[in-house]
């Protein structure tokens, strides 16, 4: 049988339940349990498809323990993390992580990297379609020419496109990023962005991206969650931006973009800044990123 791994995006799309949540993290709370000191507590979130959702926090509220434990990469204390409704203890097939480092192999090129993450026996894919998949989502990702580079030849920007195109090989229906491009020029973090949406749509993926980055946030999500500690509590808010702008995906950062000095975006922004500074002032201490 074939995994759905392996599905067209139009056949995924197709089949997909859009009322019931790609992903659901349902009241986790993670601690050390060195010092019982929560990272976060009773934290509920869900992303739905093909929607992406932008998480926002300062350092230390626990956005980048959460997308690894939402990527089966941590266990929690309390709670469950459920993917397409079945709770997940390690990294489902069907999902990817991209980090801030784009973690290559660094004795393998370019191919060699995005090939080795369709090398998992759990995503059984042969290797004549693994070389159609790696050379088409190099070409999706400009850097068919660089195929035979090692990663100390590349640049910043091309390390992380080399990090998504192994999330494209795989034909991922969920990408979970911890701010990938925070490290980048502003030229770059911008064409990055573009390309993150074109992949999401063109593949009909949903996207939940950690960063600290307002003005990413509200250039990229549909939806955007504002985490925060509040006197040892953790504390969500949201702002449904895809009400705010209209559209979805690439059209809607365009519109965003357009809409930069508009009142609606700036009294939104400062909506939002007013929150992160609350949160920020109440924060007693860092516990983890």
């Amino acid at each position: 049988m074939s995994s759905a791994v392996n599905k067209n995006p139009e056949e995924r799309s197709s089949q997909a339940d859009t009322t019931a949540p790609v992903l659901q993290v349902a009241h986790v709370s993670l601690r050390y349990p060195e010092n019982n000191e929560y990272v976060f507590r009773d934290v509920s979130l869900a992303v739905y498809e093909r929607e992406v959702v932008a998480l926002l926090g300062e350092s230390g509220c626990g956005k980048s323990s959460l997308i690894n434990l939402a990527g089966g990469l941590l266990a929690s204390s309390a709670g469950h993390v459920a993917f397409r409704g079945k709770k997940i203890q390690t990294t489902p097939p069907e999902v990817a992580v991209v980090f801030q480092d784009a973690c290559l192999l660094p004795w393998l090129t370019v191919y060699g990297n995005v090939d080795f993450a369709l090398r998992l026996r759990s995503l059984r894919v042969p290797a004549d379609e693994r070389k159609e998949r790696v050379r088409a989502a190099l070409r999706e990702v400009g850097l068919e020419d660089a195929a035979h580079r090692y990663p100390a030849q590349l640049s910043g920007g091309m390390a992380q496109r080399v990090a998504l195109a192994r999330s494209l090989a795989r034909r991922a229906e969920l990408l979970l990023l911890d701010e990938p491009f925070s490290s980048l020029d502003a030229i770059t973090r911008g064409a990055m962005q573009e390309q993150l949406l074109g992949i999401a749509r063109k593949y009909r993926s949903s996207v939940l991206i950690v960063t600290h980055d307002m003005d990413e946030g509200l250039m990229l999500a549909d939806r955007l969650i504002l985490m925060a500690k509040d006197h040892g509590e953790t504390r969500l808010r949201e702002w449904n931006l895809r009400a705010v702008f209209g559209g979805a995906g690439a059209d809607r950062r365009r519109n965003a973009q357009r809409n930069r000095r508009s009142s609606v975006f700036m009294d939104l922004r400062e909506d939002i800044a007013a929150d992160l500074a609350a949160g920020t002032a109440a924060r007693p201490g860092d516990a983890g990123e």
